[in-house]
């Protein structure tokens, strides 16, 4: 778990390299990400780090938390209204210093946990290996929004991995979230990593294949690219449907970006 944290942590510190030099006007930039502004992804990150340290520190107090905070909500776009509001009457330089406090207390409280402890959260509870890596998820594809915007190529690092198996083990996720039927035959997923490793899933299944590099498919079952405009390979049907509609995120069904938003 501590190994786990200080990934985490890396993640965190790439993305304040990101943000750091930014002026009050260029936080206010939209982003890709459903025209939030860079301020309100850092908001978003922040306020979820912040319940994470809760969930993980008092179950009963985040689950009462959580009770409140779904009052009157009516969509998950009138909860993520509500919990951006929270924050974003903060300064930028407000915002990093609440951010970098609260994050920092949720990975002391993560750390000294067991990979299998349960911690409760917005959907089903997790274990907090899964928690930790549901956290470097997000932390990078909203940092992808952020990077996007400001024009920042961030130098991809083995931390995909955990976002690679995330999006092969969400492979079921994607289509029941749909209320589609889960194929039965799973795809085989081989990628690069950008230490030139090959990871490789369900090598058993040789009929649908995903094929290219670690941060293209991460890019994908974040919804951060569309498919074609990555230089990801399939073989099958099913493993072509799965590129489009993967969602390694909990939530209402999403789609990511047009094909051609972001081109090669």
């Amino acid at each position: 778990m501590k190994k786990l944290c200080r990934e985490l942590a890396r993640e965190y510190e790439v993305l304040d390299d990101i943000v750091k030099d930014l002026s009050d006007s260029e936080w206010e930039s939209k982003t890709p990400f459903y025209d939030w502004t860079i301020h309100d992804e850092i908001c978003h990150i922040a306020y979820f780090d912040d319940k994470a340290r809760l969930a993980a520190t008092d179950p009963d107090g985040f689950n009462i938390d959580m009770e409140k905070i779904f009052e009157g909500i009516i969509s998950y776009e009138d909860f993520f209204k509500k919990t951006l509001k929270m924050l974003k009457k903060l300064s930028p330089k407000e915002l990093m210093t609440y951010w970098i406090s609260k994050r920092t207390k949720m990975i002391g409280s993560l750390e000294i946990l067991g990979q299998t402890d349960k911690i409760p959260w917005y959907g089903p509870p997790m274990n907090a290996k899964s928690f930790v890596i549901a956290r470097i998820m997000e932390t990078w594809a909203h940092g992808q929004d952020i990077a996007d915007t400001v024009k920042y190529r961030r130098k991809p690092t083995d931390r995909l991995k955990h976002i690679a198996q995330l999006g092969v083990k969400t492979f079921g996720w994607s289509y029941v979230n749909r209320q589609l039927e889960k194929p039965s035959q799973k795809v085989w997923v081989e990628l690069k990593g950008p230490s030139n490793e090959t990871w490789i899933w369900n090598e058993d299944q040789r009929e649908n294949s995903v094929i290219g590099s670690a941060e293209d498919f991460c890019l994908v079952v974040t919804q951060r690219r569309h498919i074609d405009d990555t230089n990801l390979k399939t073989k099958g049907d099913i493993a072509r449907e799965w590129m489009l509609i993967a969602q390694a995120f909990a939530g209402p069904p999403e789609m990511g970006p047009d094909a051609g938003k972001f081109e090669q």
